[in-house]
């Protein structure tokens, strides 16, 4: 009998699940509107007290998206003053969960040595549990297209071509 062959290791195709670029870290958001008076104006004075007397211990270690859920325009310090309080914390943006998210992964991808790509044949498996992962994808492409032989995406058996050097 025949020995069975792997002809996807055979082959030397390299692939990456876009899993491993999900964020590992728990994500937390601070909504600015509740220090709103009225819902409608920050009174400085108010804020900084709020801020100062805010126990900010719980975002150690986290990733942070700071945020007003209200139509309110906030001065720039406001966020700028929320995000000096989170020094301790490991990755702090302004914007939604969902940027928060976008910003953690481009991180892991920047961070992804191309010298382990050069010249290869890379297939790109999706991942359903990363928002938009759209993002990731293009990200994903434009750190390893200078570098590899070609790029597709899918599965070994069935893959779409996105780029060919």
């Amino acid at each position: 009998m025949e020995e069975i062959k792997n002809k996807v290791k055979e082959s030397g195709l390299i692939q990456l699940d876009l899993a491993q670029f999900k964020p590992d870290i728990e994500l937390a958001g601070i909504d600015l509107a509740p220090q709103l008076w009225q819902g409608l104006v920050l009174k400085e004075k108010d804020f900084r007290e709020w801020v100062k007397d805010n126990d900010w211990t719980s975002y150690k270690n986290k990733a942070v998206h700071i945020y007003c859920s209200s139509d309110a325009i906030l001065p720039t310090w406001a966020f700028m003053l929320v995000a000096s309080t989170l020094e301790k914390s490991s990755f702090v943006i302004t914007g939604s969960a969902v940027e928060l998210e976008k910003e953690l992964i481009k991180a892991k991808i920047t961070a992804l040595d191309t010298k382990y790509y050069i010249e290869g044949r890379v297939i790109i498996k999706g991942c359903s549990d990363i928002h938009e992962p759209e993002y990731a994808m293009v990200t994903l492409v434009r750190h390893l297209q200078p570098v590899v032989k070609s790029i597709m995406y899918g599965e070994p058996c069935s893959t779409v071509p996105i780029y060919k050097k």
